[in-house]
C-alpha cells in the first residue's frame, strides 16, 4: 500500500497511530451514521489539539460516548455530562462534551426528515468548503472550517 508523504517522514508510535488510521479510516466514505458522529465527536475534540492525542484517545472516546451511539447520546443527562468532564481517557472540555450530546440531537431530528445523517448529508453534496461551514453552523454547535473540511487530498 502506497502512503501519503506525511507518513512517511513519521516514525515510531506516531507512524503506527498515523498509518493504522490511513490504512483503515482516511479517505474510506463511511456510511454508518454512528461512526459519522464518531468522526464529528472526534474532530471536534481535536480543535486545537494534535490528531496524535485524538488518535491515542480513541478507543477511550467509543468507550466513554457508548460506541458513538447516537440515541443513547442525545439522552445523556447531567450526570452523563459530570461522568464525561471526569474522564480523564478522552477531552475533558465542557463546550466539547457538550457538542457532543446537543449535535447527537440534532442528528437524530435530521435523521426523521433525511432518513439518516449519510442521508442528510448525501441530499447537500456538493458543496464548497464555504457552504458545508455554514450549514454545519445552522445545524451542529462547535464546528468550523477544520472540522468541517471536505478536503482529505
Amino acid at each position: 500500500m502506497s502512503y501519503c508523504r506525511y507518513i512517511t517522514t513519521l516514525s515510531g508510535e506516531r507512524k503506527v497511530l498515523h498509518k493504522n488510521y490511513h490504512d483503515h479510516h482516511y479517505g474510506f466514505p463511511i456510511a454508518d451514521d454512528s461512526e459519522l458522529f464518531g468522526r464529528l465527536i472526534m474532530e471536534i475534540n481535536q480543535a486545537g489539539l494534535s490528531w496524535k492525542t485524538i488518535l491515542k484517545k480513541e478507543a477511550n472516546f467509543r468507550k466513554a460516548y457508548d460506541q458513538f451511539n447516537i440515541e443513547k447520546i442525545a439522552a445523556y443527562t447531567e450526570e452523563d455530562r459530570k461522568r464525561l468532564l471526569s474522564d480523564a481517557g478522552i477531552i475533558r472540555n465542557k463546550l466539547k462534551v457538550n457538542a457532543a450530546i446537543e449535535n447527537a440531537r440534532a442528528i437524530l431530528l435530521l435523521q426523521k426528515e433525511y432518513g439518516s445523517f449519510k442521508g442528510w448529508l448525501s441530499h447537500h453534496h456538493p458543496k464548497t468548503k464555504e457552504e458545508w461551514v455554514k450549514l454545519f453552523k445552522k445545524y451542529f454547535i462547535f464546528t468550523g472550517g477544520e472540522i468541517v473540511n471536505p478536503d482529505y487530498s
